[in-house]
């Protein structure tokens, strides 16, 4: 009997801690004094620029938020229909939601999956992966990155 008390007792313990921990106030953080920001894909004042060489010509890319040489940035990645991202991985992790077109990809050892407008993705750091725009028009990606963007070109199509 005084055994199934004392688990009485833990179990009790711990609920009330874990109330105690989830009934805490949260902090609020100072502003950094950075204004907020709404663009849509199709907003005139985005600068496109040419993707990086690595990658066929037709695709453009804008930056959104933040500095791709030096930390988290956000960017719209644009592609003509029926184009190839030619196989390659990123030191970053990478957070995608499909906007526009629809875009299928590989990653290496997975199946493929396809992704229509309002899809999310959600690709590794440094995982071997390609994508093509399907036929149905151009596909416009937009991708948070958490470190500094690059792209390394791998041979071969990932399986």
């Amino acid at each position: 009997m005084v055994n199934k008390w004392r688990k009485i007792t833990s179990l009790l313990v711990v609920l009330l801690s874990c109330v105690a921990v989830s009934s805490t106030p949260a902090v609020a953080q100072e502003s950094t004094g950075e204004q907020a920001i709404s663009r849509t894909h199709k907003d005139p004042q985005l600068k496109w620029s040419t993707c990086p060489p690595i990658f066929p010509k037709g695709c453009e890319v804008t930056v959104l938020h933040g500095d791709p040489a030096n930390g988290r940035s956000d960017v719209f990645l644009r592609t003509p229909a029926n184009y190839r991202l030619p196989p390659h991985w990123h030191t970053s992790p990478e957070h995608m939601i499909l906007i526009s077109g629809e875009l299928h990809v590989t990653y290496e050892g997975q199946k493929p999956s396809v992704l229509r407008a309002g899809s999310y993705a959600y690709g590794p750091a440094k995982a071997k992966h390609e994508a093509r725009c399907g036929n149905a028009g151009p596909c416009v990606l937009f991708i948070a990155f958490e470190s500094p963007i690059d792209a390394v070109v791998v041979e071969g199509v990932p399986k």
